[in-house]
Formats: structure tokens, sequence, C-alpha cells
């Protein structure tokens, strides 16, 4: 690499704008928004799928908070929400227009959904609001469990069948999702359902596991360790612990405590011990830059592949923390990290970021194929110009 250094804020600002063209590209005729290929061209030989749809949406909504020219385009998310992926029989949303793929209905999926609208609400759309009331009616119902203070994962089409499975990665999305919405309505009832959901699975299960996050649990969230052995590069459920989310924690947990008038300690020790763990077991661990998807219970790298979010993560998380306490350690960190994206994952020439490396930094599309995604690196670009916040779409809005 390089010598390191930290990107201005002109060339963050530039780089959103940048990957927010790929919301422009995305842009399916049919409704909502689709797969980009390694090109960034859109591809149609995939469905419409919710999460993406959700996330370009999301997107969109902070370009109009940030003053540009994207009405049309959120306005085209929120129809989508409204309209093909909703399942007008039995209430929420498909994962996809695919009509002989799933209809399962996903908490990942809702959450997103949860997302998308509480931007579209901040960010004035006239139908925002009554998209979010419709969301939040749905994961309130359907997929938060009071008693154990989570989110349950998948239901059958009708609502009559539930999954045993329970998952920390639609929790993690949970939690984002929950602040959206109480920036968006006010309504506090979410801030502290977010606040249940870390306690449990950062304070209680990652504290207890040497900060390697358990992401995979049975109907009664007990740890399933060998869950995917098998699939170890799964693109939702993989084996093992999953760096990246580590760090994404991090920044929720800042985000969270921010929210508090009182905030409990363990909200930043929790959100410290869990970047140093991500750095330490997750950057460069077998010898070559980059950070490892996975990891197994012992630490050890599982899944050497360089995914294109968990670099996003990690910066995302960095700034997020430069923003609460500067140190120069993260100065470092950051240096070290966008010259590596700089040089092996942005791409200027095609759009977007490249979407996974292989353990010898070259292209690479074990896990996935095409860049369908640019929500991480989007993000990542944008914390970087915002201060403390609970949300976001909030931050955005108030700067």
């Amino acid at each position: 690499m390089g010598e390191p250094t930290v990107p201005d804020d002109d060339w963050l600002a530039a780089e959103a704008d940048r990957l927010a063209l790929g919301v422009v590209a995305a842009r399916r005729d049919d409704g909502g928004f689709g797969w980009l290929d390694e090109r960034s061209r859109l591809d149609l030989t995939h469905p419409g799928h919710t999460w993406l749809t959700a996330r370009m949406t999301h997107v969109a909504g902070l370009e109009v908070l940030r003053g540009r020219d994207f009405g049309e385009l959120l306005d085209h998310g929120v129809r989508a929400l409204e309209g093909p992926l909703h399942d007008d029989e039995h209430g929420g949303w498909f994962s996809s227009t695919d009509p002989d793929g799933q209809v399962d209905k996903r908490a990942y999926d809702h959450c997103f959904v949860v997302l998308a609208a509480s931007t579209a609400t901040v960010a004035g759309h006239p139908r925002g609001r009554a998209l979010l009331d419709r969301a939040l009616d749905v994961l309130e119902r359907r997929f938060w469990d009071d008693e154990s203070g989570l989110l349950v994962d998948v239901w059958d089409r009708s609502w009559t069948e539930l999954e045993p499975y329970r998952g920390a990665n639609a929790n993690m999305h949970g939690v984002e999702a929950m602040l959206a919405a109480a920036d968006a309505t006010g309504d506090v009832r979410w801030h502290q359902r977010a606040l249940r959901v870390a306690k449990t699975l950062v304070h209680e299960h990652a504290r207890a596991n040497h900060w390697r996050l358990p992401e995979h649990f049975d109907a009664q969230w007990q740890v399933l360790p060998d869950y995917n052995v098998d699939d170890p590069a799964h693109q939702f459920r993989p084996y093992g612990a999953t760096i990246g989310h580590w760090f994404e924690w991090s920044r929720l947990l800042l985000h969270l405590r921010h929210g508090l008038v009182d905030p409990a300690p363990w909200l930043l020790d929790d959100a410290h011990s869990l970047f140093d763990a991500a750095v330490r077991e997750g950057w460069a661990v077998d010898g070559a830059p980059g950070f490892v998807y996975t990891v197994d219970a012992d630490g050890s790298p599982v899944v050497r592949a360089r995914l294109h979010w968990v670099l996003c993560e990690a910066v995302a998380a960095a700034e997020a923390w430069r923003a609460v306490r500067p140190a120069p350690a993260l100065d470092e960190h950051l240096a070290r990290w966008w010259t590596y994206a700089r040089e092996h994952l942005v791409d200027v020439e095609n759009g977007g970021w490249v979407h996974e490396l292989g353990p010898d930094n070259t292209p690479a599309a074990g896990t996935w194929a095409g860049k369908p995604d640019i929500y991480h690196a989007y993000q990542a670009a944008l914390i970087g110009l915002l201060p403390p916040a609970r949300s976001i779409a909030a931050a955005v809005r108030d700067r």
C-alpha cells in the first residue's frame, strides 16, 4: 500500500456523491431497485430484493437530505415498498418480487423497510410516515418478542409458522431501524427496545464470549455454535463469528448511547471492547492486509475472503469513535483502512466498490457476485462528515 492518509472532507463528500450514483444505475422500470453487476450495470437476472430496494431508498432519502436531486428516486423506492414488494393479502413484505422464489417474511427485510421509511419520513416524503407506521406495526406485532426483548427471525407467508432459528444479524439491523424510527417518530419506545436488544446480545452474549459475538441461536436463545459449519461463507448466516458485525455493533452502541440522557457506562465500554477485538482478530491476521470475513470459537480465521462491507463498517465505526473520543490510534486506523480501500476496493472506472477480494486481495466472487449494494460504502463515506447522532438521517438533517 502507499503512504497511509486519512481522506479530507472534500474527498469523503465527493465519494458519497459518486457512490450515490449506484441508486440511479439500480433503478428498475418494474419497481424498486435491482442488482448491479461488476461494472455497475443493472442485472435483471436477479429479482427485486426487498432488502436491496429498502437500502437504496434509504440512500436516496439521505441524498435528498443532503440537498441533491434524488426526490424522484426516493419516491420510486417508496412506491415499490408500497406496491409490488408488499403482501397485500397477508401483510408484511415479501423477500423479493420473484413469484417462484421465497415468499417468507424475514425480520431482516422488515428492518430495512423500517429504516427506509424512517429516512423517507425525515426527508419529508409525503407518504413516508404512513409507510413507516405500517412497517412498525408489522415489526411490533409479528417480530418483536417482548418476553425476550429480541426479534424473532423468519415466518411463513401467512404468519402461521415461525422458524425456530433466531439470529443476531436481524437484531443488529433491528437496532439500526429502531434508532432511526425513534428519531423519525419521536416514540422513545423504539429507543428502549433497541437498548434491550443490545444489552442481551452484546453486554451478555458477546461479553461472555471474549467479544466474539455469537450469531446463531435456537428458539430458546441458546447459542448454536456449529450452525452452517458446512456453509461457512453464507451471505447472511455464515458459520462462526462475523468480524464486520463487531464493528457495526460498536458504532450502533455509540448511536444508542447518544440518544440517552443518562447512558449506562457499559455502552461505551462494550463498544470499545468490540472495536478492539475486531481489529485484533480481523485485520491482516493471515499475513496480508485486509479484514477476514469470519473467525471460529477461538478467534482463528475461517473465511479469509475480504468482503468490502467489513472494511466499510470498520471505517464507519472508527469515524463514529473519532467524533466521540478522538485519539491518534483512530487516525492511524483510518489512514491505513482508507488507503487500503482506495487501492483495492474503490472502483472509479466501473463505479461503486469491488464487493469481494480473495485472501490475496485480488477480485473474487465466492460469496457475492457483482456490486449489488452501495449502502455500506456510502455510509462509511458519509459518517466521517457527521457529528455524533442517534441515526444517520437525523444527523444529516441537523447538519
